[in-house]
């Protein structure tokens, strides 16, 4: 008998974090599982911790040299024998019944993909500040089926949203074969989002749960915290790529103009950081060509002075919280 969900989690570089993100699978609620780590050529103790777990329900797959997330929840994918495929970062985790309950919703609604709010956790923090819902302040109290005009328009880059591009659906499996949808392997940031939204632009019913179940922890070492030029050149390619193989501007007009205003915020942030990561690196020559060569520069710079400011003086008066403390 095959099992319910199958939970992939690709991992490198994780050792601190893998043992806790495995553990939260083996004690969900629902027992009808399996768990499929794929490890990514990691120069760690990664794979020796994965592999130390004896459930019957763990396996553990190692790439022979590092492919990127999205080529590893691939082939984690077509590993997968479950009804559905849940996905786990190797350094985040599940609330005990997240899986239990999410299985027991998408029956109900029907659901080709289902997601839940987010608990977001700093480094270091054992707690949650915030929930990703709360900090959108979108009024969300019942599952709510998502639409991919609502998806996008709540997901602009650098405004405040709902941003489910970072949420961590479960998708029916056969949904996804029957549709030939995988992870986009050129793509190696922002990779939830537009897997999320080729669902939902054929034809995926879609459901957010309220209640979060998944831990979102935020660290310096993964790729949310990588390099903002490169991030946003992606983003900028796939956008072109996704607009003419899904043909978005023919048959979704609205769409269409939800993601010309994504792809316009994507264009004017990476003018700004492609000034930005030169200067904190102190290469003055590049960020002075940057700035020649991107004048938006100092308009979004101004524009961005208050916030950039105010992030000053929290952190000024953190640090001197924390010497009175001490």
């Amino acid at each position: 008998m095959n099992p319910e969900v199958s939970v992939i989690i690709p991992a490198y570089n994780t050792e601190k974090y893998i043992a806790k993100a495995i553990e939260s699978v083996l004690q969900q609620t629902l027992n009808n599982l399996e768990l499929i780590v794929v490890d990514d050529s990691s120069s760690d103790d990664t794979v020796a911790i994965a592999s130390s777990f004896a459930d019957p329900r763990v396996k553990v797959l190692v790439n022979s040299e590092n492919l990127g997330a999205a080529a590893t929840r691939n082939r984690a994918i077509s590993e997968a024998t479950g009804k559905w495929i849940a996905v786990l970062d190797s350094d985040d985790w599940y609330a005990p019944e997240r899986l239990e309950k999410l299985v027991q919703i998408a029956s109900t609604e029907k659901a080709d993909m289902i997601a839940d709010d987010l608990y977001l956790i700093r480094q270091c923090e054992n707690a949650p500040w915030s929930t990703l819902i709360t900090e959108s302040r979108e009024s969300i109290c019942t599952t709510k089926q998502i639409d991919p005009v609502y998806f996008v328009e709540t997901d602009v880059y650098g405004k405040r949203g709902l941003h489910l591009g970072i949420s961590k659906p479960m998708f029916r499996q056969d949904f996804l074969i029957q549709n030939q949808i995988q992870y986009d392997p050129s793509v190696r940031m922002g990779q939830d989002f537009w897997l999320s939204l080729t669902g939902l632009v054929r034809g995926a019913r879609f459901f957010l749960v309220p209640e979060p179940y998944y831990f979102y922890l935020s660290r310096s070492g993964s790729l949310v915290y990588g390099s903002k030029v490169e991030r946003l050149i992606q983003s900028c390619h796939k956008f072109v790529d996704f607009v003419e193989k899904e043909e978005i501007a023919t048959k979704q007009p609205r769409l269409y103009n939800a993601l010309c205003r994504n792809y316009t915020a994507f264009k004017r942030y990476l003018s700004y950081y492609s000034v930005v990561e030169p200067l904190k690196e102190k290469k003055w020559l590049n960020a002075l060509k940057e700035m020649l060569k991107n004048p938006y520069f100092f308009i979004h710079f101004f524009i961005q002075l208050p916030l950039i400011l105010n992030r000053r003086i929290q952190f000024f008066w953190k640090n001197e919280s924390g010497n009175e403390v001490t």
